[in-house]
Parts: structure tokens; C-alpha cells; sequence
């Protein structure tokens, strides 16, 4: 007669075999329960098999039971996530260009096995590896624990903050001297992570990459009030600045041809106001941060998206338009 923590033991095992190696198309069969739990070293009576899962279905557990012939077979109908829903999430993790190599290798697998043996097996053999921009900064999941208990505790952060330069190495900005920031929000936009933050020096929102922290800590100092900023605000603002680099913001008005109405949308959102200029040609008026990454982003379009207005922002696009003339 088994003892109650070895019966325990059993049951633990059976629900975790269940869940993850049966679904409606991978029953198992009162054998193969058998030979699973006796390669956990678990010994079982093909008899108390349906007495255990009949045990499980009583306290809650979801398990099908059905009979075939002389055997009976089990399996857990349902999973907290579909194989689509799962291969979203793990092309996600491959597209995110601040998750390492390692990381995303040791995640996507963990994401995998969310859908059971079976699909995760199914999942990790059509696994496609498609950016080849991944940062190297390994340390990321610390700095982003670190803020993320600062914005939960409402604490000042600290952080060195560093570029790279044309071999790769860091190059510390403030001559490796600590940033102290009140964090705001932590933002996933464009492939990466970004801490927004209230700089009280210069009385407004300003953001950092994470990928490009290290030695981040949660100081023991309260955050300023205005940094409790409203999630709209954050949004508005990350949604004028691009990709975070900084500019003073403008209200825009632009003019473009029909074929760039996808790009206008996925840069300001499908919700973008937009009205009919003539047959060719639509507009928009939207509120931006001037910066070198707005300027990248009207260049490549060659001249089939214009500024409309203001005037001071239609003589610098021209200033720049001479100044890349040699």
C-alpha cells in the first residue's frame, strides 16, 4: 500500500505526463501511462490507472477518458495556447532584435514546450532563423528586472550608458559616469526596448535603450512625482519620437502618393487621420520629434512624400537636400 507522499508523487507525475505528452490526437493508453510513470521510477498497476485519473477529474484536472477495444486511453483535451498562438510568440522572440542569440534560442524552446511535447516538437522543426541583427548585450533580462522593481517600487534607476564604435567595443557616454533617471515605463517599439523616463533636468520625457545599459540598479531614492506618467502620454510620445531619438516635437502636415499610404499608416498608426488631396495623392498632419531618424525616414522615399508645412521645416528639408549635393 503506498504511503501518502509517494502517492502524492504519483499523481503529480500522472497530471504532468498527461498534460504534456497527450492531446486528443496523441492519446495514451493505460500501457504507455504504465511505462512513463515506471521511467520516472514510479511503479503502477495498470488497475489503478483509471482509478488515479478518475482521482485527477474529481479535483478539477480536465483529462478525456475512452475506451477502445480492451484498453482504455487518456488525454488532456485542451491547452492554454494553439500552435499559431505559440509559433506568434516564438517568431516574436526572432524578430526582437534586443533578445541575444542564446536568449532567444533558450525562450523560443521554453515557449515550445507550452504546447506540449508533441507541438513543441512540431514547433522547434519549423523554427526559422531570420535576424541576423541581434545585439550581444547578455545582461539585458538583469537591467530589465532592475527597472522593472524600480517602476513597481517607484525608485530612482542608475545605468552607465554606452554606444559602440567601429570595432564594436563601448564607448560610455558621460565619461562612464552614472545616469540617475526616474523610470516611467518600459517600451518594446521598433525590435527594441526602451526605459522612458522624466529627465527633471530638462523638463520633459527622454528614453533610453536597454540594450545599451549595464550595471543597472534600483536606488533606494523615490522617484518625482512627475514621472507617474499617464499610459496615453507615454504612448503620444513614443509614437512622435520614431525609433527614440531625441528632437523638439512639430506638427507636420505630408503630402504623398497612394502607394505610400501603407507606410504612412504603419509609421502613425492605422488610426491616422488622413485626407484626400487629388487623385494621386493624400496628406496627413501629425505631430513628430525633428531628428536625423525623421529625416532617414522622408529621404527614402525620394521625393514621393513631401512637407507641406511649416515653412522653417519645408527650408531645412531643402538645406539638407543641398548639403547631401557634392
Amino acid at each position: 500500500m503506498p504511503n501518502n507522499s509517494t502517492l502524492k508523487m504519483k499523481m503529480l507525475a500522472l497530471w504532468e505526463i498527461l498534460k504534456q505528452e497527450s492531446d486528443a490526437e496523441h492519446p495514451l493508453s493505460t500501457s504507455d501511462v504504465c511505462r512513463k510513470l515506471a521511467a520516472r521510477g514510479i511503479p503502477c498497476e495498470r488497475k489503478s490507472v483509471s482509478t488515479d485519473v478518475a482521482l485527477l477529474i474529481r479535483h478539477g484536472y480536465e483529462v478525456r477518458t475512452e475506451k477502445v477495444g480492451r484498453d482504455r486511453y487518456y488525454w488532456v483535451p485542451d491547452r492554454r495556447f494553439s500552435v499559431p498562438e505559440l509559433k506568434i510568440m516564438i517568431d516574436a522572440l526572432q524578430a526582437a532584435t534586443f533578445v541575444t542569440e542564446k536568449k532567444t534560442a533558450e525562450l523560443a524552446e521554453k515557449v515550445a514546450a507550452l504546447g506540449g511535447s508533441h507541438m513543441g516538437q512540431i514547433l522547434q522543426e519549423n523554427i526559422v532563423h531570420f535576424n541576423t541583427r541581434k545585439h550581444t548585450n547578455e545582461s539585458i533580462y538583469y537591467s530589465v528586472s532592475e527597472l522593472e522593481q524600480a517602476l513597481l517600487a517607484k525608485r530612482q534607476a542608475s545605468f552607465h550608458y554606452f554606444d559602440l564604435n567601429e570595432n564594436h567595443e563601448r564607448v560610455y557616454r558621460k565619461e562612464q559616469k552614472l545616469y540617475v533617471v526616474d523610470p516611467a515605463a518600459l517600451v518594446f517599439l521598433n525590435d527594441n526596448y526602451y526605459l522612458v523616463c522624466w529627465s527633471t533636468e530638462h523638463e520633459r520625457i527622454v528614453s533610453y535603450r536597454v540594450d545599451r545599459m549595464e550595471h543597472v540598479s534600483m536606488l533606494d531614492s523615490p522617484s518625482c512625482p512627475a514621472a507617474q506618467i499617464p499610459e496615453e502620454e507615454v504612448a503620444a510620445f513614443t509614437k512622435q519620437t520614431f525609433s527614440m531619438f531625441g528632437g523638439e516635437p512639430v506638427t507636420v502636415t505630408l503630402r504623398f502618393a497612394n502607394e505610400l499610404m501603407g507606410a504612412v499608416y504603419d509609421k502613425f498608426g492605422e488610426d491616422t487621420p488622413m485626407r484626400r488631396v487629388d487623385e494621386d495623392s493624400c496628406a496627413v498632419t501629425v505631430t513628430v520629434q525633428v531628428s536625423p531618424t525623421f529625416w532617414g525616414w522622408v529621404f527614402q522615399f525620394r521625393g514621393e512624400l513631401q512637407i507641406i508645412e511649416p515653412q522653417e521645416l519645408i527650408d531645412t528639408y531643402r538645406s539638407l537636400l543641398e548639403g547631401a549635393c557634392v
